[in-house]
C-alpha cells in the first residue's frame, strides 16, 4: 500500500489534536464535577465541551475535503493547508478555554482554510 506520507501526517496531527480535546473534557469534568452524560455545568466546562464538539464537526467536513484536495490537486498545498487548518483549530481551542470572545480568529481561519480545500478538490477533480 502506497499512502501519501504528508497528508496522512496532517490527518494524524488532525487527530491527535482532536484526541487532546477529548482529554481536556475529561480533565474539565473531573476538575469542575460534571459526570457523565451531563453536558451543562459551569461555563468554563462548557467552553471546553464545544471546544471539542465543533472539532469534532468541523473535522466531518475538513477530512473528506483535504483527501480530496491532496490526492486531486496539490499534496504538498492541501498538506500546507491542513496544517493551517490544526494550527488554526488549536488557536481556536486556546481563545476559546480562556474566553468565548476569543475563539472567532481560530475558527474564521479553519473555516476558510476548509473552504479553500473545498475549491481545491472540485477543480482538482474536474480537471
Amino acid at each position: 500500500m502506497n499512502i501519501p506520507v504528508l497528508p496522512a501526517f496532517v490527518t494524524l496531527t488532525a487527530a491527535l489534536a482532536y484526541q487532546g480535546s477529548m482529554f481536556a473534557v475529561a480533565i474539565a469534568r473531573s476538575h469542575h464535577k460534571v459526570k457523565a452524560p451531563a453536558t451543562n455545568g459551569p461555563e468554563e466546562f462548557e467552553r471546553v465541551l464545544r471546544i471539542q464538539q465543533n472539532t469534532l464537526e468541523q473535522m466531518m467536513f475538513f477530512l473528506p475535503v483535504f483527501w480530496l484536495a491532496a490526492l486531486s490537486s496539490n499534496t504538498s498545498a492541501a498538506s500546507l493547508i491542513g496544517f493551517i487548518w490544526i494550527g488554526a483549530r488549536i488557536a481556536y481551542g486556546v481563545g476559546y478555554w480562556k474566553d468565548a470572545k476569543l475563539r472567532a480568529p481560530g475558527f474564521g481561519i479553519s473555516l476558510l482554510a476548509s473552504a479553500l480545500l473545498l475549491v481545491m478538490a472540485v477543480f482538482g477533480l474536474l480537471n
